[in-house]
């Protein structure tokens, strides 16, 4: 049983839990929780912990769904965890890595590109909400919030393990000479945007970008986007969260281009 606070793993969670840099380093990240456990593919598990309570209380439940694991006590287990109520178990896991090819040459026709967007919890739903919606693929500016970051691997419910998604350095540059060239039809969610996006016709291969929560787009990408499309908007409320409308906006692409 794990019982200090110095102890190297112990260690090595917090900081994989506290800072992207370790993450990056590392090339792992945390997850917390039954649920959250179970969708891990087995071959990106590295290391699980379980709670001293979890152990004795659940016995059963840890011999069906975990094979090797650490015990930790529970006070130490305490300190290596984001959530507010733990369920008694962590692990260690893979991140999941891709590149431009597994987008582009497995012919994925619906994607959805984020400029700048900053909020865990949105990126989180908008994975999940992809997933759902039957997105391919996520595309986001370097600029934006850490794909492994707890709050976001806890928002999306799993859906990190199976939609893919790539960071782009540049990202007017990739939509411009990439995505365009690719064959996406690019369609900005703008404020001013002319099109009511229930009134666009989407495209075969259909690109939707989300801008950043407080900005909105930013100019360069709303240089290269090929229709500015807007969801309309009654009362005094002037826009959506990011995450409401990227939603709103894939289920209509969904409701034209996909045989329910």
């Amino acid at each position: 049983m794990i019982e200090s606070s110095t102890n190297k793993q112990i260690k090595k969670i917090k900081q994989l839990q506290k800072k992207s840099k370790t993450r990056d380093e590392y090339k792992e990240f945390v997850i917390e929780g039954i649920k959250m456990y179970e969708e891990i593919p087995a071959d990106k598990i590295v290391a699980t912990y379980i709670s001293e309570s979890f152990f004795k209380e659940k016995s059963d439940l840890h011999r069906n769904i975990i094979r090797e694991y650490e015990v930790v006590k529970d006070d130490i287990f305490l300190e290596i965890c984001e959530t507010m109520t733990p369920q008694g178990i962590i692990a260690v896991v893979k991140q999941p890595e891709y590149s431009l090819s597994d987008i582009l040459d497995k012919g994925m026709s619906k994607i959805i590109i984020l400029d700048d967007l900053r909020d865990p919890g949105n990126l989180g739903t908008i994975m999940r909400t992809a997933e759902g919606a039957g997105f391919d693929a996520v595309i986001l500016s370097k600029s934006s919030v850490d794909m492994f970051n707890p709050k976001v691997v806890r928002s999306t419910m799993g859906a990190i393990y199976r939609v893919p998604f790539i960071y782009e350095d540049d990202l007017k540059t990739a939509i411009n000479d990439t995505y365009k060239k690719a064959g996406y039809t690019i369609y900005s969610a703008y404020l001013d945007g002319a099109v009511d996006y229930t009134r666009t016709e989407y495209s075969d291969k259909t690109a939707i970008v989300i801008g950043n929560e407080a900005n909105g787009i930013s100019d360069e990408v709303i240089g290269v986007s090929d229709v500015l499309i807007k969801i309309p908007m009654s009362g005094q409320v002037e826009s959506l969260n990011a995450a409401v409308s990227a939603a709103v906006i894939m289920y209509e692409v969904r409701r034209q281009t996909t045989v329910w």
